[in-house]
Order: structure tokens, then sequence, then C-alpha cells
């Protein structure tokens, strides 16, 4: 928080608006009669104040995340549905004129309410496409603004809110078999020297699992939304050179 110039005061009123959307959000999921008054009993706020952050409008956060989720639905689809891939399974390039297979047909179909002209300008922004000849071309299927760091934090920080909730939900679930999978493999005494190799080695298998995976998700998506849900699997590397840690056996844990 410090390094991205947030000051504690604006930290301290997202956890206020946090807790009250939390609480309101398990009270409803217990099927309870949830009031203002139950809210602010249970966070510590006053009523004034829960009213206050409840009527709040939908925060930037969530209207980055459903741009971020648009863009990567439209990027899965490229290289997913038999429209846009060719013989070989290769996304072909897109018309950006009305012939299709078309740039337009594919964001029409896959991207809800947002323009094409809009939609062109984010993937060519973030350089997953390249339009050449009147033709946009698939350079890379994973989306991250390029040039925004502020969106970028409130990407990934939907990551680190996902993980979070899959730790509180594993330590308060009793039964193993209703637990979600989390897992990692770790060695405290990887030489150095073969960092880069474990980098590369750990992209590329994760990569090929994740896009196994998004098709798998393609192909049983939903036909109408309401009888649809959400689910993910995430994937993450890290790495500390400047800590020598007590241990001596790799370790693949919970």
């Amino acid at each position: 928080m410090i390094r991205q110039g947030i000051p504690s005061s604006h930290l301290e009123s997202l956890v206020r608006k946090a807790y009250v959307d939390e609480s309101f959000a398990l009270n409803e999921a217990k099927g309870g009669k949830t009031t203002v008054s139950s809210v602010a009993a249970q966070t510590g706020l006053s009523r004034k104040e829960v009213k206050r952050l409840k009527e709040l409008p939908e925060s930037d956060a969530q209207r980055q995340q459903q741009k971020y989720n648009r863009a990567t639905r439209v990027l899965s689809a490229w290289v997913h549905h038999d429209a846009f891939i060719d013989q070989d399974g290769k996304p072909l390039p897109l018309n950006l004129s009305d012939k299709e297979p078309s740039f337009a047909q594919l964001i029409k179909k896959f991207s809800g309410d947002i323009t094409v002209k809009a939609m062109l300008d984010q993937l060519t922004s973030a350089g997953c496409i390249r339009v050449e000849n009147d033709q946009a071309y698939l350079l890379k299927v994973s989306y991250l603004p390029a040039n925004d760091q502020e969106e970028l934090i409130k990407i990934l920080g939907a990551d680190t809110a996902e993980l979070l909730d899959t730790i509180d939900h594993n330590i308060n679930t009793a039964l193993s078999e209703d637990k979600r999978y989390q897992r990692k493999v770790s060695t405290k005494h990887l030489d150095v020297k073969h960092l880069q190799a474990f980098k590369e080695l750990s992209s590329e298998q994760a990569q090929s699992l994740l896009l196994s995976l998004d098709k798998w998700l393609s192909e049983h998506e939903a036909e109408e939304p309401e009888n649809g849900c959400y689910v993910s699997l995430g994937i993450y590397f890290y790495e500390s050179t400047n800590e020598l840690k007590k241990g001596d056996a790799n370790d693949i844990s919970n």
C-alpha cells in the first residue's frame, strides 16, 4: 500500500466498506433478515456509517473486474470457438470488416455490451493483438493492462481476494472432501543458477495447464446466465533470494 502511495485514511475507508458488504453478504447467505442495525452491531460501525457505505455506488474496482472478465472471455473464445480457429486449432486472423470470421462477430457474441472499437483498443493497448492489413492477429491469450498501473492493481487484487477466501474456507470447513484445492511445491535451497530455468519451466507448464482448463470451461458454460456459477483456478510464482529459511526438505503442502 505504501509503495503504491495509498494513504492509511483511504485504506481504512476501503476496509470499512468491505466489512459492511461482507456482513450483508454473510447474513443473506444464512437466510436471515439483514438490517442496518444488525450490520452495525456486527461490524462495530454506527448505523449512519453503515447506511452511507451500503448506499455507495458500484466501486471502480468492480467495473475494472468486469472489464477484465470481458477481455479474457473474448480471448478465450478466440482460441477455443470453432468459428475463430483453423483446422489445426490455431486462432485465425479476424477481419475488421463485416466479412466473416470478423472481429465484430467475436465481440458481439462474447463481450456483452462493450463496443467493437473499445475492445479493439483495449486488447491492442494490452499487447494481445496486432492490427495489420485490416485484420486483427492474436499475439497472446493472457490479458493484463499494459500502461495502467491502477487498473492492474485492481485486477490482481481480485486474485488476492479469491486466495484469501479459499484459505478462509479451508480453515473453517471441517470435512476434507468439502475443502477447496490448495497446494504448492517449494524448496528452501534451490541453487540460484537454476532460478531462471525453473521460472521458464513453471511458466510453460502452468500456461499449458491453464489453457487446457480454460478450454474445458469454455465447452461447459451454461446456455442460460441464471444457470451459471463462477469458478477459478489460479497459479502464482514466488521467489525470495534474500531470505534464509530454516529447514532442509523440499515441500509439497496444503
